[in-house]
């Protein structure tokens, strides 16, 4: 297989372990946190910042590189690693959700989805194995299959679609995946070219439709799984009862990912059942709307009460923002002023917020303290 996952620890306290994830662009040590590069750039970073910031995977979204530049013209450049210059692992999100979430421009059928482009306004239709051949154009580590992702709200008929839905998608997608690739290595390309396509799981908040849909995506026998149809708008608490459910219906050998999640308290929790992957526009994002993270959620530096404040975001992180002296009030300042670099200082202290915390988690797995 292209990838490898070995489990390392398994807590004797939850769900909680850690494991090791090999790719051809590299390890990645579980569970750890994919800075997200929508349009192969994660925003106002370089990807030296990235690596200096403990990144060891990003996510790219291929529903957005297909669009603009064009999947083809990547690969023309030589896969999606030499193009925007990042020599580690890459995951590309199938841009399910992005399809999913026109929901007034856009009609699914059991063939595909038929949509209008952001861009220009273009007509598209996406099915599951174009999908998976943009990807395999894109070139990355871990691919994902196109799915249906039904909102918090929609009715338990509409999950139900669309666990099956997802199901039938996946058969395709797998085996478009089979033959692109048995041809792959029947001409002999580099290794480090060669993508892994995991399944996505869906069911929104309804216990028994999730578990179907997990022993449905498992018994295919992909080398991983996306946890789909969470972080939706639901509570917390649904959230966390249908990772239950999803660990206990998964393979336990098998990395699992949970698409969307970016703030502490939701990571942690769903760290301790079991998710070994996470991604999310949340800490970049947030940068550029003037916010860091914090373990309480976010705060804002456009408050007043930091107009003077000399100290820095957070006097325990060892992030360059943090340990250079810029202050609160400094970056109040620049963020006011709209300079870019407040932007990059905020977004620095995130990524970087982030990486400490899955470090910390997965030592205190490995304690046994989760």
């Amino acid at each position: 297989m292209p990838i490898q996952f070995q489990l390392k620890h398994q807590s004797a306290k939850s769900r909680a372990r850690t494991g090791q994830l090999v790719t051809p662009h590299g390890a990645i040590d579980t569970p750890a946190f994919m800075p997200v590069g929508t349009q192969g750039t994660v925003k106002t970073v370089t990807p030296a910042m990235l690596e200096d910031l403990g990144a060891q995977i990003i996510v790219c979204n291929a529903y957005h590189i297909y669009i603009r530049p064009g999947s083809g013209l990547v690969k023309e450049a030589g896969g999606i690693h030499k193009f925007i210059n990042w020599d580690k692992p890459v995951l590309t999100d199938s841009g399910g959700f992005q399809v999913f979430s026109l929901a007034d421009i856009r009609k699914v059928t059991d063939d595909g989805v038929h949509f209008i482009s952001h861009k220009d306004g273009a007509k598209l239709f996406f099915t599951p194995e174009l999908v998976v051949q943009m990807q395999l154009d894109i070139g990355a580590d871990i691919i994902m299959p196109l799915d249906e992702c039904a909102a918090y709200a929609a009715s338990r008929t509409a999950v139900e679609d669309a666990v099956g839905r997802t199901t039938r998608w996946a058969k395709r997608a797998k085996e478009c995946f089979i033959l692109q690739t048995e041809g792959q290595r029947a001409r002999m390309e580099d290794p480090k070219k060669t993508s892994t396509l995991f399944g996505i799981v869906q069911g929104g908040v309804h216990a028994d439709l999730r578990k179907r849909s997990c022993e449905e995506i498992a018994e295919l026998d992909f080398p991983g799984f996306g946890i789909g149809g969470l972080s939706v708008g639901e509570p917390q608490s649904e959230m966390f009862a249908a990772l239950e459910v999803a660990a206990d219906a998964l393979p336990k050998d098998k990395p699992r990912h949970l698409m969307g999640v970016g703030f502490a308290a939701d990571i942690i929790g769903a760290v301790e059942r079991g998710m070994d992957l996470f991604d999310c526009v949340i800490p970049t994002r947030l940068a550029r709307h003037g916010s860091f993270l914090t373990m309480d959620r976010f705060d804002s530096i456009r408050k007043a009460r930091y107009e003077k404040d000399f100290t820095p975001i957070d006097s325990e992180c060892d992030c360059y923002t943090c340990r250079s002296g810029f202050s609160r009030a400094y970056i109040r300042h620049l963020f006011m002023a709209k300079e870019i670099l407040a932007y990059t200082l905020l977004t620095i202290h995130n990524l970087r917020f982030l990486m400490r915390l899955m470090a910390s988690l997965r030592e205190k797995i490995l304690k046994d303290e989760i």
